[in-house]
């Protein structure tokens, strides 16, 4: 091999920041990224050696070595031996930048426990929140309410309870339609007035200032449903003047589909702003097979220069809850006025016909699984906790107390039973659609769970698999044993992706410079192992994972450290 030219990872490889001590490179860093300082003795806190590294970017994988200097990146290539404090030798293993999952549900379980356990043991590193529904701000409410636990008036005072508990992940925000639509509207299914429009925006544009990454909609239910695309339009314009991004689960999943990746384009398009839609799917099967058509509508914008992008989690079943069977008009006024309706029997003729035979342009959960009993899994804690819903009206039908020949009526006696929510995972998706839409190249991954346990106040329900394998199931089945991906695109779906989305440019690449968050596995052992019986199993193969350049998961163990932040745009 003498003589032979260098390679270009070769190359990369004598591309080194050697600093004297890591004061020094927390000052010079930021020069160091287009130039280099050289020293003959170098101390690093921390040197990962012999890996694979993925840089995020969907380069192909080189060996090296990555060094970390307080918080930040020092170096990626070849470091001379016995330059870290500590070294963590990893031959065989990947290096990756921490997994960013840009959709979870963790807002208040951080609060109670933040070791993010289940999230952390997946390689995640950043959590993104606010589907439609934000923990702050909630202008005018009290602080906590029995019903729904702490609410934050603003988004610095749910930043402050994250810094004082302190967490194992770093957390970033959406504002959620939700919070700012009730803040003028207070529950009424009215149009606003231009009085409460205005309202609105500026609870936005002071969301925004304080550091949300954009607005974030759950247009399916209400009061998400009750904005129209002007009334989105107009809030968007506000997000655009931050450089946010618009969030959003789409107003229709199944038949109506297609108009609503239209309604999503077009609000990208007049408010001159980035979407993002949640967890691109087609949940009914009435439309299974029509992905390509769905995917045509986002390419054909993207062409025309409409930023539209998408995401899912790699599973066909999707979490909801069994009130959302429930018709729109029905929820008015908010969950009270939900169950006083389902308790009136005038109102519930009603109530059975349009949910057996839909509204117009309302998302009907029972018409897209085929009025499948057997295709909803209660995952509620409680008697009927596991079991789907054909299983449990069999129990009920069986029980005298209970007995009652129509299935709809045990549904609203259930809701009755339950203070109107039993959170439910439906069997409503393709394999198909949601592999073509995984493969193209805007689409990144997401979870749509939560930081949940195995053991503890955190093992709550039958949760869907999602919140414990997301991130270990793309890696290894659809890029090990399916080929789906190629191990650089299935982590820059979970890294670059994401964190080019929201705005996050020190993070999701591993570059010199960069926050030192860093997820390390076995490509041989990654897996995951929850499944929609049994989801509490944490996955295996991830070995170490690194927050701001302090480890929290070592060497397949947790920590006590707590090194995560709150994530302020622009800030």
């Amino acid at each position: 091999m003498a003589g032979r030219k260098p390679g270009i990872a070769e190359v990369t490889w004598t591309r080194l920041v050697r600093l004297h001590a890591c004061a020094v490179a927390s000052v010079m860093l930021a020069s160091l990224a287009t130039g280099y300082a050289i020293a003959e003795e170098t101390q690093y806190d921390l040197v990962i050696r012999s890996g694979r590294i993925l840089d995020g970017s969907g380069n192909p994988w080189f060996h090296g070595d990555v060094a970390i200097c307080g918080d930040r990146i020092a170096a990626i290539g070849r470091i001379p031996p016995q330059s870290g404090k500590r070294e963590i030798h990893v031959p065989d293993r990947f290096v990756a930048p921490g997994f960013i999952d840009i959709h979870s549900h963790s807002d208040l379980l951080l609060l109670e426990d933040g070791s993010a356990s289940s999230k952390i043991r997946q390689g995640v590193t950043t959590e993104v929140l606010g589907e439609g529904n934000s923990t702050a701000p909630y202008p005018g409410e009290p602080e906590s309410s029995s019903n729904t636990g702490p609410r934050f008036r603003t988004m610095p005072d749910y930043f402050a309870a994250l810094e004082t508990r302190g967490t194992a992940v770093n957390v970033a925000t959406y504002v959620g339609l939700d919070n700012i639509w009730n803040s003028a509207m207070s529950g009424s299914f009215s149009r606003p007035t231009a009085d409460q429009m205005n309202a609105m925006k500026r609870t936005l544009e002071q969301a925004m200032q304080d550091g949300a990454y954009g607005l974030s909609s759950m247009l399916a239910m209400p009061p998400g449903s009750l904005a129209n695309t002007d009334d989105i339009v107009e809030l968007c314009r506000v997000v655009a003047r931050f450089g946010g991004i618009y969030s959003t689960h789409n107003r229709h999943e199944g038949e109506g589909v297609l108009d609503a990746v239209k309604e999503a384009i077009t609000i990208g398009e007049k408010a001159g702003v980035p979407v993002d839609i949640i967890h691109l799917k087609i949940a009914d099967q009435k439309l299974w097979g029509r992905m390509p058509d769905v995917i045509s509508l986002i390419e054909n914008a993207r062409q025309q220069g409409i930023n539209v992008q998408a995401h899912v989690y790699p599973y066909t079943r999707g979490s909801n809850n069994l009130s959302s069977i429930i018709p729109p008009w029905v929820h008015e006024g908010g969950t009270a006025k939900m169950l006083e309706r389902l308790r009136d029997p005038s109102l519930r003729p009603r109530i059975k016909q349009e949910i057996r035979d839909g509204l117009p342009g309302w998302y009907n959960h029972y018409t897209a699984v085929g009025g499948d009993w057997s295709r909803m899994l209660i995952s509620a804690a409680g008697p009927y906790q596991g079991l789907t819903m054909d299983r449990v009206l069999s129990l009920r039908q069986k029980d005298p107390a209970k007995s009652n020949d129509d299935p709809l009526d045990h549904l609203f006696d259930i809701l009755l039973d339950n203070a109107g929510s039993v959170p439910t995972v439906y069997e409503h998706h393709s394999e198909a659609d949601m592999n073509l839409a995984l493969r193209q190249p805007w689409c990144s991954i997401g979870s749509d769970g939560s930081a949940l346990a195995i053991a503890g106040p955190l093992r709550r329900g039958n949760p869907h698999p999602r919140s414990f394998g997301t991130f270990p199931r793309a890696l290894g089945v659809y890029a090990r044993d399916r080929g789906l991906l190629s191990w650089e695109d299935a982590v820059r779906k979970m890294t670059s992706l994401n964190a080019s989305k929201i705005g996050l440019t020190d993070r999701g690449n591993l570059r010199v410079g960069a926050y030192a968050d860093i997820t390390i596995f076995d490509p041989n052992r990654i897996v995951d192992r929850a499944t929609y019986e049994s989801p509490f199993a944490y996955a295996e193969g991830i070995d170490y994972v690194i927050v701001n350049g302090t480890v929290v998961f070592d060497d397949g163990q947790p920590t006590p450290h707590r090194p995560g932040r709150p994530l302020r745009k622009g800030k």
